[in-house]
């Protein structure tokens, strides 16, 4: 008698999810086609939308160095002796 309830279940069960796949599936696979096509779309107008020549853009410009004077050497001073 167990065996005859657990088959019974089993197959409500699985006639069950066969139902639901049949109503739900084809509404994801919309929605995942959809959202394909959106990035698709997105990519192509990227691609065939080049900026106008001439402009130039900068999106990041280091910090310049200080200058600490002359480069050549540090400067010593002296006096000239004569003897």
């Amino acid at each position: 008698m167990a065996l005859l309830k657990f088959l019974f279940i089993t197959i409500c069960v699985l006639w069950l999810l066969r139902i639901i796949a049949r109503l739900l599936l084809p509404i994801f696979f919309q929605k995942m086609m959809t959202k394909a096509q959106n990035q698709a779309n997105q990519r192509y107008q990227q691609q065939h939308h080049p900026k106008p020549d001439g402009r130039i853009r900068v999106d990041y410009m280091p910090p310049k160095e200080k200058s600490r004077g002359d480069n050549a050497g540090d400067f010593v001073e002296y006096e000239e002796i004569k003897s």
